[in-house]
């Protein structure tokens, strides 16, 4: 079915290319295995691969690196696309984009070759290592620390909750280099997984988004080389945070994708769904919830598109980003718990999508900052 009129309207014509070149990737390679792989809870490698053949890593990279060579908007298109096919998909799509801006804007062309140009082919897989047992959205608590040992580093310190950390090769992390200068004494260090001292936590059993591997990482005397530290030291804070703003642009498209995916199949169970001998697309009730979907699907279309405007023109993107990533978040949440009630008992069996997509939307109101810290940020913005 074709909601065409909710389409993002006023798009360049290499925007409409990346945007249909990632709804047809989603519709033939995505949708048809999104069940198979809630349930499996598998790395499909095979699948992001393709991904990458496709030119979907690496959206805003510069072509020169690898990348598609794209902008903000592009990426925000792209994973709304892959998102209406599986989030779990666009999520990594994402991960690679976070890591592959820091290698842009910080790698050395040693570590850009080393990290960047695989990452892009799907050839080595990244983490994200930031979060820890005391430091979720405070990480002015992170205890991770590296302390120098002649040339090099010595690493300690535990990491939970990262993404992609059962099968990643390598994990951009953040630490403490100097325990007195607060956020400004932290770095960023390019950790290969396989060196002596680093292991693995179990993967954990999430709520949804299911194929999106999930665990921990403990590094024990890890010692790396001088090389393995990621831009300045000291300004890994900064550098972190810096990708905040389009990762959050990101996961507002990521949420819009499963609203997009939430309103299609509400439409058309409402209008096959016979009770009262009538379709239950003429009750009111139901017409409603319909109605608000495309309202709050509208809302944060035009949120998302003026954040990566703004991201895309050089642009202060803190405000209009943490708005687009709460709203949109906040709406997956609500309208797919309507996608629910309009399927009645049917959408709460597993295998059913909107069931799925009910679980694979709680999550973006918590991770890239959760809509609490996003709210705060807006305050702040606001009342500066």
């Amino acid at each position: 079915m074709t909601i065409g009129l909710l389409d993002a309207q006023g798009l360049s014509a290499t925007h409409e290319a990346m945007r249909d070149t990632a709804r047809r990737f989603a519709t033939a390679e995505v949708a048809p295995i999104a069940t198979e792989l809630d349930e499996s809870e598998a790395f499909p490698a095979d699948l992001y691969r393709r991904l990458a053949t496709a030119g979907l890593f690496g959206i805003t990279v510069p072509e020169a690196l690898g990348g598609a060579g794209a902008d903000a908007l592009a990426y925000a298109l792209v994973m709304e696309e892959l998102s209406r096919g599986y989030a779990s998909v666009a999520d990594q799509v994402g991960l690679v984009e976070l890591l592959g801006t820091l290698l842009t804007q910080h790698g050395t062309a040693t570590q850009q070759v080393r990290y960047l140009a695989p990452l892009l082919k799907a050839e080595r897989r990244c983490a994200y290592a930031l979060t820890e047992a005391g430091a979720g959205s405070d990480l002015g608590s992170l205890k991770t620390e590296a302390r120098r040992d002649g040339t090099g580093w010595v690493l300690n310190g535990a990491k939970l909750w990262i993404h992609n950390a059962p099968v990643a090769d390598f994990a951009a992390v953040l630490a403490r280099t100097d325990p007195s200068a607060g956020h400004r004494g932290m770095s960023v260090f390019l950790v290969d997984l396989d060196l002596p001292g680093v292991s693995r936590g179990r993967k954990e059993h999430k709520m949804g988004q299911r194929a999106s591997q999930v665990g921990g990482l403990t590094f024990d005397d890890v010692r790396l080389p001088g090389e393995a530290l990621l831009g300045t030291e000291g300004r890994g804070f900064h550098m972190m945070m810096s990708v905040l703003d389009k990762g959050r642009v990101g996961i507002a498209a990521l949420a819009l994708g499963i609203l997009m995916a939430a309103l299609e199949e509400s439409i058309a169970y409402a209008k096959q769904r016979v009770q009262f001998a009538k379709p239950i697309a003429e009750f009111q009730a139901v017409q409603w919830m319909i109605a608000d979907m495309a309202k709050d699907i509208q809302a944060a279309r035009l949120m998302i598109m003026e954040a990566a405007r703004l991201l895309d023109g050089g642009g202060k993107a803190t405000l209009a980003a943490s708005m687009a990533k709460c709203f949109a978040a906040d709406a997956a949440v609500a309208r797919t718990a309507d996608a629910v009630q309009i399927h009645g008992g049917s959408g709460y069996i597993r295998g059913v999508r909107v069931e799925r997509l009910y679980r694979d939307a709680k999550i973006t109101q918590i991770y890239e900052g959760t809509n609490q810290i996003q709210r705060m940020i807006m305050a702040r913005t606001l009342l500066a």
